[in-house]
This record gives C-alpha cells, sequence and structure tokens, in this order.
C-alpha cells in the first residue's frame, strides 16, 4: 500500500513541474492576479470552462491571452456583439459550385483554448450557440457531429456595471461554467508595479510556449487519481445539501435562496478540489482545497430571492455562510 502512495505521490510531483514554470512564464507579462491565474489553471486540469468577471482594465483578456500563448495549443478569440450570429461561432456549410455539395467550414469555436470576450454582449441565439460545444464537446454541422479538439476549455469574460446593450447569461449556461472569478482591483505594490511596467518602458507582450498539450493531458490523467476521502466526500455533499435546505444544517437563511446548487455543482467541486490539491503538489484532497475553490463553483449556482436582493444579500455571503457552518471532517 505504502509503495502505491509513493508511486502516486511522485506523478503529482512530476505531473505539477511545470505549474511554476507555467506561472513564471505568465507572469512575465500579468503584474498580480495569481488567484486568477491559478483558476485558470484549475480549469485546465480539471477540464472545465471559466467564466471570469470583472471591470475593464483588470487584465481579464491579457491573463487569457497570455495563458494560451504559453502552451503548445490552438487559440481563438471571440469578441461578442449584438450583430453576432451563431455561424460566427460554430462554422456554417458553404455551397461549392465546383462540386454541386455543400461542405463544413468551422469555426473558431473549433480551437484547444477558445476566449469569448465579453459574452452577455451577445444575445440569447449566439449564446446557446456555445452549449453544445461546452457541454457535449462537439459541434453539429448540417446533420453530422463534428468533435472539439482535446482540451477544449471556453474561458469566457463579462463586464459586471453595463447595463445597456447586454445580455444575462441563462442559468443553463452559466451553470456549464466550472468556474465562476471574480477578479478584484491589484493592490497598491501591484499597481506600482503595472505602472512602472506599463507607462514608463516597452511592456513585454510576448512568451514563450511552454507547455506542451500532453504535459496537460498526463497531468489530468493525474488528477483523476487524486485520492478523496470519504469523509471529505460527504463533506463535499453537505455543502451542496446546505443550499438546498439549509435549515437542516442549522442556517436561517432559506429565504434568501431561491435555488440551491445543482448536481453539477456536486461534481464540479470535487474536480476542482482534485485540481487545486495537484497544484499544491497534494497526492490526497483535503477539507481547505474545498474551501479554497468552493466559492468559485457555487457563486453562479445558486439564486438569491427577491428577499436577499433587497437586503443586499451577495451569493457570495451565502456561500461563505454554509461553508463557515457546515462541520468540517
Amino acid at each position: 500500500m505504502s509503495a502505491t502512495l509513493e508511486e502516486t505521490n511522485e506523478r503529482v510531483r512530476q505531473a505539477s513541474a511545470w505549474v511554476t514554470r507555467l506561472r513564471e512564464t505568465v507572469g512575465q507579462v500579468v503584474v498580480g492576479q495569481q488567484a486568477l491565474i491559478d483558476r485558470l489553471l484549475v480549469g485546465l486540469l480539471a477540464n472545465g470552462h471559466v467564466l471570469l468577471e470583472g471591470v475593464p482594465g483588470l487584465a481579464k483578456t491579457l491573463s487569457v491571452r497570455t495563458l494560451a500563448a504559453a502552451i503548445h495549443a490552438s487559440f481563438s478569440r471571440i469578441q461578442f456583439t449584438p450583430d453576432l450570429l451563431p455561424a460566427d461561432i460554430t462554422g456554417t456549410l458553404i455551397y461549392n459550385p465546383s462540386d454541386g455539395k455543400y461542405h463544413a467550414t468551422k469555426g473558431p469555436i473549433f480551437a484547444n483554448i477558445v476566449l469569448a470576450d465579453e459574452i452577455n454582449r451577445a444575445p440569447a441565439k449566439v449564446q446557446s450557440a456555445l452549449l453544445e460545444a461546452m457541454q457535449e464537446r462537439q459541434v453539429t454541422l448540417g446533420g453530422e457531429a463534428n468533435p472539439l479538439p482535446s482540451p477544449f476549455l471556453v474561458l469566457a469574460t463579462e463586464n459586471p456595471i453595463d447595463q445597456e446593450g447586454t445580455y444575462p447569461l441563462p442559468e443553463a449556461q452559466v451553470d456549464r461554467f466550472m468556474l465562476k472569478v471574480i477578479i478584484g482591483y491589484p493592490t497598491f505594490e501591484e499597481e506600482r508595479r503595472i505602472l512602472d511596467t506599463m507607462a514608463f518602458t516597452k511592456p513585454k507582450m510576448d512568451v514563450e510556449r511552454v507547455i506542451e498539450l500532453d504535459e496537460i493531458l498526463h497531468a489530468r490523467a493525474v488528477v483523476d487519481s487524486i485520492h478523496v476521502d470519504e469523509k471529505i466526500r460527504d463533506y463535499i455533499v453537505h455543502i451542496v445539501f446546505a443550499t438546498r435546505d439549509p435549515a437542516k444544517y442549522g442556517l436561517d437563511i432559506a429565504r434568501l435562496i431561491e435555488f440551491g446548487a445543482s448536481p453539477r455543482a456536486t461534481i464540479n467541486l470535487t474536480l476542482a478540489a482534485k485540481a487545486w490539491a495537484l497544484l499544491n503538489g497534494r497526492s490526497y484532497v483535503i477539507p481547505d482545497d474545498v474551501k479554497a475553490i468552493g466559492p468559485d463553483v457555487l457563486r453562479h449556482r445558486i439564486i438569491p430571492s427577491y428577499e436577499a436582493e433587497a437586503q443586499g444579500k451577495t451569493t457570495d455571503q451565502l456561500v461563505r455562510t454554509v461553508f463557515d457552518h457546515v462541520p468540517v471532517p
């Protein structure tokens, strides 16, 4: 048994070796935002899509572009606008007069990493074009299913302060994102470094490709082998159930929650915790892993009630209350 544990630990050490290298490479361009970079890595390792929310100018797009540039992977950036059409994303059938047949022309969605920039600026018809791709990892063109490349990751950004010309994502689509990351302002020291880098010197915007796709796919296989104890599994399920039936856990917040988290939250919280454990060089999940990544998994899966909105209660506050009251194993 000890030999097996030692073997697993060695696999984790080898698989996580490129994490430091990738962090350093991205850090050559992106100042600060370490939490954002780590959560992008969780999405990469756990095969989950990531939704980034923050005001303009916080390096959301720059972080995704830099991460993609450091990986030997195909990359597409789609700027979502109100006049965008579904075919602009997925592709369409083009008639060829020479042979009298229609041929599938693949859209920018056919890439390993897809940046959906300002995804809430496109109407629902365009947003729904991503649903099949995000869930099934395929796109149907002319009745034929076209598999997307592996790995396939959608990293979407949205601006929370604009109201005009924006279209809120439907709950079914938001639930397809493994993580929703809220990006805050940099610290004083970080902003001073940004000033010195961007305003007084020629900023470095290009990075070397330091990671191969095979390394990522191998790391994903190692993530699958990360051990999750039975007590940790129960803890994760209790966390999710506490969002559905708070009174059972001694929480007086039932009136503040319209709908709790779905079973997809249970699955994604487990996968994300395993990826977080690997990022920290461990072959097993501890409760702190669940707590660290839990808010990013749950904040977009809990629907607050009208009373919660009237009281100014955010989903982050509700999630924090749940984690504070559910017993830790």
